[in-house]
C-alpha cells in the first residue's frame, strides 16, 4: 500500500497545480513535490536524486517522474528518464517483472500544463467568471492537446480578452487559481488523463 509519492516536476507552476490536483487524486496518501528550475535542471540533477533515494526509499513509497514532452522524441526521453532509475538501481513500473514491486513511475505526460486548463475550461471560468464560456466548442480548442500557436499563449490571449493579466500572464498565479477548481473526471485533455493514470499506477 502506497503511504507517499515523491513527484519530480520540472517548473513552478506544474508544482502550484500539483499541489492542488494530487490531493483529489491521492486522497489521505502523503506526497512530496520535488521541484527543479527547469526540464535540463531536473534531468542533470535528478540521477543523483534518484541514487540518494534508492539507498533508503521505504516499500511503502514511490516516485513519479513528470516531465514536458517540448520537442523530444518521446521514445527517446522516457528510454532516457528509464536509464537514469536504472543506474540508481530503482525498478520501474516499465521494467517490473510481473509482479515484481516497482518504485518509479516516468511519464512524458504534457505538451504544456496549460492544455490542462482547456480541458477543464469549467476551473478556468470558476477563477476568471469573465472568460467565454464558449471556448470549448471553438474550432481551434476543441482539442486540448493540439491548440496551434501554443496554449499557454492562447489562454494569454483569452484571458486578456476578458480583462485579466493586462500586464502579461502570470503562470504561476494561473496554476493556482485554476487547479483548485478542477475536477479529475470530467478533464477533455488526453495529457492530463496520462498524468492521472500515471498517479494511479503509483497507487497500484
Amino acid at each position: 500500500m502506497l503511504e507517499r509519492l515523491i513527484v519530480f516536476v520540472e517548473e513552478y507552476s506544474m508544482e502550484a497545480a500539483l499541489e492542488q490536483l494530487l490531493p483529489k487524486l491521492l486522497g489521505d496518501i502523503e506526497f512530496q513535490i520535488i521541484r527543479f528550475q527547469c526540464k535540463d535542471d531536473l534531468l542533470k540533477h535528478a540521477p543523483d536524486r534518484l541514487k540518494g533515494y534508492a539507498a533508503w526509499l521505504p516499500h511503502s513509497w514511490r516516485i513519479l517522474v513528470l516531465v514536458d514532452r517540448d520537442d523530444d522524441d518521446c521514445n527517446k526521453l522516457k528510454k532516457r528518464l528509464e536509464q537514469m532509475a536504472d543506474a540508481a538501481g530503482l525498478v520501474t513500473k516499465t521494467n517490473a517483472g510481473h509482479g515484481q514491486r516497482f518504485q518509479v513511475v516516468n511519464r512524458i505526460a504534457i505538451e504544456e500544463l496549460e492544455a490542462w486548463f482547456f480541458g477543464d475550461w469549467a476551473a478556468v471560468q470558476a477563477a476568471y467568471p469573465r472568460v467565454a464560456a464558449t471556448v470549448p466548442q471553438k474550432a481551434g480548442f476543441r482539442d486540448p492537446d493540439a491548440i496551434k500557436g501554443g496554449t499557454w499563449e492562447s489562454i494569454e490571449r483569452l484571458l486578456k480578452k476578458a480583462g485579466y493579466f493586462s500586464t502579461g500572464l502570470r503562470k504561476l498565479e494561473l496554476a493556482r487559481s485554476v487547479a483548485v477548481h478542477m475536477d479529475i473526471q470530467r478533464n477533455r485533455s488526453r495529457s492530463f488523463h496520462a498524468f492521472a493514470e500515471a498517479v494511479t499506477a503509483a497507487m497500484a
